[in-house]
């Protein structure tokens, strides 16, 4: 964080992401996660949960971490890139999620500290708005572990725009023997990667296309950014990735070769490469948010691409397809 003084106008920048927003006290960042206050950026949303379930951890998605078992799942609001595609609009970039932003900050930006269990009055309908500390998350967690849960996932929206909040409730998370879990865009610094990796046993990165205008233009995004931070989370911690294939925009063959071949030249720490064991998720994209007006990504298509990316790597899985 560094703050920048011009005349009487103090603005303090955050240091997440690319993105660098200049805030004003009391403004919000782009991702409408993060806030000044008091001088410093810090997560608005802190605490703050919109969706909370049990899921068979292949729904993350990962297949070789833990097969068969479940995982609680946490999302709060907010993300740093703006995908026409987004599953969660409502908690992401959407009206609702903007609504839930703008009456979180309203409360953070009052002096009084922010009481256990409180909640927002008024807001969009969500399944909760409960403040909740990484004491009681974890604690859930532990108590839900004789219903065959192994630990903790942050997902949904993206958590490293809150990483804080994640950090502080997986080093107790770690302390009670919880597996660690956190489903990124991966749109952050190598800096804030460093701080996670720690108390991280699997992550589930999002490389949504490889080409830059791709991430330009279509999800807002900065490839270059993306690709520094699983270079560096594959030497530390169990990584899958996962490639949405949208109709007319990364679905050549020549780009998944492409992708296909990056990823296999992953190294670990010693400098051995080991890409080729790291699992990709093939997915088929179907029309919603704002590419309403498109068709569901044709399964033909998804099982070509999978076979492309198969001659580089060892693990290539196809998502939101009828198996074969």
């Amino acid at each position: 964080m560094s703050v920048i003084q011009f005349g009487n106008f103090r603005d303090t920048t955050c240091n997440v992401c690319f993105r660098h927003c200049n805030l004003k006290e009391g403004e919000l960042g782009f991702c409408k996660a993060r806030i000044c206050k008091d001088g410093k950026v810090v997560p608005a949303n802190y605490g703050w949960h919109t969706a909370c379930y049990i899921d068979p951890i292949e729904k993350k998605p990962l297949a070789r971490f833990f097969p068969g078992t479940k995982i609680f799942s946490i999302g709060s609001y907010g993300c740093n890139l703006r995908c026409p595609f987004c599953q969660n609009d409502d908690i992401s970039w959407g009206d609702g999620a903007m609504e839930i932003a703008e009456r979180v900050a309203e409360r953070v930006r009052q002096p009084e500290p922010i009481a256990r269990n409180e909640e927002i009055p008024n807001s969009p309908p969500r399944r909760l708005r409960v403040y909740t500390t990484p004491e009681q998350l974890v604690n859930s967690a532990d108590e839900y572990r004789k219903m065959g849960v192994i630990g903790i996932a942050f997902t949904y929206n993206e958590p490293l725009i809150g990483y804080e909040y994640v950090l502080d409730t997986f080093k107790l998370a770690k302390e009670k023997g919880l597996k660690t879990v956190i489903v990124t865009n991966g749109t952050a610094r190598v800096s804030i990667l460093e701080k996670l990796l720690p108390y991280v046993d699997a992550m589930n990165i999002d490389l949504k296309g490889f080409t830059d205008r791709f991430y330009n233009e279509v999800v807002g995004g900065d490839r270059k950014m993306t690709m520094e931070f699983i270079k560096r989370a594959v030497q530390d911690t169990h990584v899958e990735l996962t490639t949405l294939i949208i109709p007319g925009e990364n679905d050549t063959e020549e780009e998944m070769l492409e992708l296909a071949t990056w990823v296999s030249h992953l190294r670990d720490k010693r400098g051995f490469t080991m890409g080729p064991e790291v699992p990709l998720h093939v997915t088929r994209f179907h029309p919603c948010f704002h590419m309403t007006d498109r068709d569901a990504t044709d399964e033909d298509l998804v099982y070509r691409l999978a076979h492309v990316a198969h001659t580089r790597l060892r693990h290539v899985y196809v998502g939101n397809v009828n198996r074969r």
